[in-house]
């Protein structure tokens, strides 16, 4: 039997144009976007938090008429923050699902294992909080990173070393994950050439009950800064048990992660107290949007978000400022789209370049803020501060 005129028409497109199940997806005035994060596990919180913002976001592009007519559908699949349970459903998306584009995923190791399998099958991959150096070390054309690589994590705590601590000796504790030991090496490099003496580099197993033989090494080396790298509950009973142990250093300095979180505040309690971290976003970050935001997000949440929020809320607005500019919705046009992304978020700058080992990658400038009064304040650089860092950190003993 001959087939209906409408069918011999959509083979034809098929065949002459080499239209994806996404296009047509498309058509239908639906686009899906496949989303991989960790909504259990240890790194639930930061997954959830992500969660909410992209979504957030996608319902403001879509009230505002969606991308060329076309409503966003975000598919979030829990990965449980496991390599090997993310590449499955990242398999699945690009497979069976079709979907011509990736986000997501939060830790590095799970964003490196997602990376590869985008790269092997050529469809392009919008990394937006995996911070290893190595994703945009391997020459990979298919992956774009939003986030800065964790080296450059601490460029806004380098400079506040330069203008305002001076350190002379440091402690740096790091979660032996990929971005524990990126990010602590970092900072080990940058004191090396600074002449600030690394007394202590030492990781530790995430997820530990008891840090004080680790901190009693600190203790005793009584270093001027201690340096940490942590997720958020290892990040919490650091603080806490700092505090128990009445170490007292110049300053304590988290390398982002769990040390910029709302729970954070919570968790580690008074511990927290004049506790600085290197991130890469803030409310009070001079960028169209970061304010409003903030505020929406606390107002709809009743939380705050930190800056994998803003990440993830920006990493919307990259896709659908791709999908706008791209020819058609097939992996290859919208790969050409995001290569030529310059745009400005609420998370700031994105602009996807090369330099030296580093592919497709954004650059952004960093902060620091600090626990001032029980909650988090820019305190660098001066210019976006929002208030006055409090330097060096009273001793335990002589806080109210």
């Amino acid at each position: 039997m001959a087939k209906p005129r409408f069918m011999q028409l959509v083979t034809l497109a098929l065949l002459v144009g080499g239209m994806s199940a996404s296009l047509l997806l498309a058509q239908g005035k639906t686009f899906k976007v496949g989303v991989p994060l960790p909504l259990t596990g240890a790194e639930a919180k930061f997954g959830e938090m992500e969660k909410q913002a992209y979504e957030m976001a996608v319902n403001e592009i879509n009230a505002k008429g969606g991308v060329k007519g076309t409503n966003l559908v975000l598919d979030i699949q829990d990965s449980g923050g496991k390599p090997e349970t993310a590449t499955a459903i990242v398999e699945k998306f690009i497979t069976i699902d079709k979907y011509p584009i990736v986000v997501g995923e939060y830790s590095s190791q799970c964003s490196y294992a997602v990376a590869g399998v985008a790269e092997k099958y050529k469809v392009p991959y919008l990394v937006v909080t995996g911070a290893a150096d190595k994703i945009t070390q391997q020459g990979w054309k298919n992956v774009y990173r939003l986030n800065p690589p964790a080296s450059l994590y601490n460029m806004g705590v380098f400079s506040f070393f330069e203008n305002v601590a001076k350190p002379k000796t440091i402690a740096i504790l790091y979660e032996n994950t990929d971005f524990g030991t990126s990010t602590s090496k970092a900072m080990k490099e940058y004191c090396d050439a600074h002449g600030v003496n690394v007394v202590l580099f030492e990781g530790y197993q995430a997820g530990g009950v008891d840090f004080k033989p680790i901190l009693q090494k600190v203790k005793s080396l009584r270093p001027d800064v201690v340096y940490m790298v942590s997720y958020l509950m290892d990040a919490s009973l650091l603080m806490r048990q700092s505090k128990e142990l009445d170490i007292n250093p110049q300053i304590f300095i988290g390398g982002g992660a769990g040390h910029t979180l709302p729970e954070f505040l919570q968790n580690a309690a008074e511990a927290s107290e004049y506790c600085m971290s290197a991130t890469l976003w803030t409310p009070q970050a001079k960028y169209p949007g970061a304010k409003e935001f903030f505020d929406n997000f606390k107002k709809k949440f009743d939380k705050e978000p930190d800056y994998h929020g803003a990440e993830a809320y920006a990493a919307a607005y990259v896709l659908a400022d791709t999908l706008k500019r791209a020819k058609s919705f097939t992996a290859d046009d919208i790969r050409t789209a995001l290569s030529e992304t310059n745009m400005m978020t609420a998370f700031g700058p994105v602009k996807f370049v090369s330099w030296g080992k580093f592919t497709n990658q954004n650059r952004m400038d960093t902060l620091v803020l600090q626990v001032i009064n029980k909650k988090f304040e820019t305190v660098w650089p001066k210019e976006g501060a929002s208030a006055k860092y409090v330097f060096p950190a009273p001793h335990w003993r002589d806080r109210k």
